[in-house]
């Protein structure tokens, strides 16, 4: 079964489940991945959180019946999961414009959202360099900022974080602490995902016996395999998406739980700055 295929059969088991329980762990089980490595990939991939993909369908179904039935609003709330229907009528509000109940009237203006379906798409043949490392455990220490999911504010939220970093001394510090040029590039490790956001730390790695300041902290990396992929010029970014929607789909890896990495290598003053993206992996 190829790729497309699982993804479409963990579509339609949502689309069956939206008036009952939907477990994450059975959606990856049929995708064959991981929990973590499916609603990793699905958020890249689609734009949105798996969470934010059910909740969407979920409303747009309640729509669709309070439209073409006289069914109680408290009904439809209970139906599609709510526990009350006050806390229904804020979901619905929040996504339509409007109170469950204004849905009846006539020429009232509602969102749907369609049922996902994947398929291959034909992009040209721009390569991807990787590679697949073994790496033993590591240290790093550095300064952290929670980061949002949603990938269009974390484009905006990481700049935004690294001049902080720059303008406050912080990077020059930690270059200095290791007995480096202040202009030296740091590297930032992602961690802790949750639904909503992450971890986002400007860290170097830790020698032995190195005394930190307390502004500082530390963040312990395991042992892992490692794969590895170029972004030229540092450009991350796109990188990024590339990894989430073309390599991890057909490669024979799914990501691993841990640190994810941005390795920049090269003087700051410099135009010709390196960068790796490193993601810890196991085979499927």
């Amino acid at each position: 079964m190829d790729w497309p295929e699982r993804m479409n059969q963990a579509m339609d088991y949502i689309e069956s489940n939206l008036t009952g329980e939907i477990s994450y762990d059975k959606v990856a089980q049929i995708a064959c991945c991981s929990t973590y490595h499916f609603q990793r990939m699905f958020s890249f991939i689609t734009d949105v959180p798996l969470s934010e993909y059910i909740r969407r369908r979920r409303l747009t179904m309640a729509a669709f019946e309070l439209q073409t039935s006289d069914t109680k609003v408290i009904d439809v709330a209970l139906k599609y999961g709510y526990e009350s229907p006050e806390a229904f009528s804020r979901a619905y509000r929040n996504l339509h414009g409007v109170m469950p109940a204004a849905s009846r009237n006539s020429g009232v203006s509602l969102k749907a959202y369609p049922r996902m379906t994947f398929s291959i798409s034909i992009k040209g043949d721009q390569e991807m360099n990787y590679r697949i490392e073994q790496r033993e455990a590591f240290r790093v220490f550095g300064v952290f900022e929670k980061i949002s999911t949603d990938h269009e504010t974390a484009f905006l939220q990481v700049p935004q974080f690294c001049r902080k970093c720059g303008e406050d001394g912080t990077a020059e510090e930690m270059n200095r602490l290791l007995g480096r040029f202040g202009d030296n590039f740091t590297i930032a490790a992602l961690y802790d995902f949750t639904e909503t956001d992450f971890k986002y730390m400007l860290c170097q790695y830790l020698p032995e016996g190195l005394t930190l300041p307390s502004r500082f902290s530390t963040l312990d990396v395991p042992a892992a395999t490692w794969a590895i992929f170029d972004a030229p010029e540092c450009e991350v970014q796109g990188v990024w998406r590339r990894i989430w929607s073309e390599w991890f789909p057909s490669s024979e890896y799914e990501t691993a739980e841990g640190p994810q990495f941005e390795m920049y290598y090269g003087l700051g003053k410099h135009q010709n700055g390196f960068g790796e993206i490193w993601v810890p992996v196991r085979k499927k």
